[in-house]
């Protein structure tokens, strides 16, 4: 959405005012992701739909400087409480909630009053980098798993009051049975294609896979399965947690990527006469991603707790290698079985977490994987063996969100495809995160992360 057609826009928000309203919906929330990885949300009555999709909602652009604990740093680029944006929903995208009767949902675009596209607006950074990708010809297919700990409503720092059962057993699953089946139809009524959903490795966690779509949509999706998941758990007397660690000792919460590149129809992550089957362009776009790992962390781990979670030996990936179905490799290639990889084949990136902005992720692998094609990069060898136990053979990601705000700052082709604003905000919300929560003890900082996500 790069301008506004006001007149046109007022007409369609109208229009599909008036199928909300058969469809019992009284009220829209229009939310964007913020530069800390939380969705924010203004709402409007469906009368006042017509006006949101032409005019906006107001929001502050103080909003680019909250952290995730809800206090506001000072930046480059912050103007404090002067100033004003407006949200206006991607009507394409809206969708009536399943799990909240009587309201929609809407992702929205950000622009100043003016009418110039927000250069801070996450959602249009993705699309951005989506425009960009096709220009050359190509486009991509990405897909979030999201990992979730529920525990129950009156014992919330306990994953063990809601399940019970060994990890990736059926008693896991069969505890929960009820609330699983309806979280997959809610999601299914919302229009997200549910591909498969599994107990997971620690206490109390699941896992949900969907299917996967153009990269904005991938992250509309994120955002939706989320909240989903927060208010179908809420309504089972459980409480979801996305942090990447709930608790120092334990196992946590990823928050995986999925991405093929494509031409046209043709997957070109299969295929190929490259290893493995990949094409000389999806090995130059898998080898951008690779190469720019410690910066990507910046994005996609960006918290201060996400690096209790980036550990070897946990299937985190926190070398920066990459391997043919390695699930300690951040950079993991999905074959899939004989006769689909034509369809399935695609890279998995293990080593970012939902504390993230989905719609930066996809923006900042997008860009990555392009900056390889441009530079004609080729990937290393693969490793096929835990990468943990090869010692000083490979590097070490950072292991600390300062390291990664290093390594994002000295990446020339992810600070020009993000922007000066935009680059140097993110950087200072980091930054401000770190003098927050910086010094906390793991203990307590995985006690106030726990449930901001």
């Amino acid at each position: 959405m790069s301008q506004l057609d006001r007149a046109e826009l007022a007409q369609q928000g109208a229009l599909r005012a008036d199928g909300l309203r058969a469809a019992g919906v009284e009220l829209v929330a229009l939310t964007f992701v913020d530069n800390s990885g939380i969705a924010r949300v203004k709402a409007v009555p469906v009368d006042r739909l017509w006006s949101a999709a032409a005019w906006g909602v107001g929001a502050s652009n103080s909003f680019d400087f909250f952290l995730a604990t809800d206090d506001i740093v000072s930046g480059t680029h912050s103007r404090g409480p002067v100033g004003d944006l407006r949200l206006h929903p991607d009507l394409d995208a809206l969708v009536p909630l399943a799990a909240q009767p009587g309201w929609a949902w809407a992702p929205a675009w950000r622009y100043d009053q003016e009418g110039a596209p927000h250069p801070q607006d996450a959602r249009a950074l993705a699309a951005a980098a989506t425009a960009r990708l096709a220009e050359l010809g190509y486009n991509a297919r990405t897909a979030f798993e999201i990992e979730w700990v529920v525990t129950a409503a009156d014992a919330p720092d306990d994953p063990r009051s809601a399940t019970a059962g060994p990890a990736y057993g059926y008693a896991r699953l069969s505890s929960q049975a009820g609330y699983l089946r309806k979280l997959v139809s809610t999601l299914a009524a919302q229009g997200v294609a549910v591909e498969q959903v599994h107990p997971e490795y620690a206490a109390g966690q699941f896992e949900v896979s969907v299917a996967a779509g153009d990269p904005v949509r991938a992250a509309d999706v994120a955002v939706l399965t989320r909240e989903t998941i927060r208010t179908v758990s809420e309504q089972y007397g459980l409480r979801a947690s996305f942090t990447p660690k709930f608790a120092p000792d334990g196992v946590g919460n990823g928050g995986h990527v999925h991405l093929s590149l494509w031409d046209g129809d043709r997957n070109l992550c299969a295929g190929g006469d490259r290893r493995f089957g990949l094409t000389e362009t999806a090995e130059a776009f898998g080898a951008g991603i690779l190469s720019r790992l410690p910066a990507l962390l910046a994005i996609g781990a960006p918290s201060v707790v996400s690096y209790l979670r980036l550990e070897p030996h946990r299937w985190a990936g926190v070398f920066r290698v990459w391997g043919l179905e390695n699930r300690e490799a951040p950079l993991r290639l999905v074959q899939g079985p004989a006769g689909q990889r034509d369809r399935a084949a695609n890279f998995e990136v293990k080593c970012f977490d939902l504390t993230a902005n989905p719609y930066l992720v996809v923006a900042a692998l997008i860009f990555a994987g392009l900056a390889g094609l441009s530079a004609e990069e080729s990937l290393p060898e693969p490793v096929d063996v835990d990468p943990g136990t090869l010692g000083d053979a490979v590097e070490r990601l950072p292991t600390s969100l300062a390291d990664a705000v290093t390594a994002f700052e000295a990446d020339a082709a992810l600070t020009s495809a993000f922007g000066p604003e935009l680059a140097t905000t993110l950087m200072d919300i980091r930054r401000g995160e770190l003098d927050r929560l910086g010094a906390l003890p793991p203990d307590e900082l995985c006690a106030v992360m726990r449930y901001l996500h």
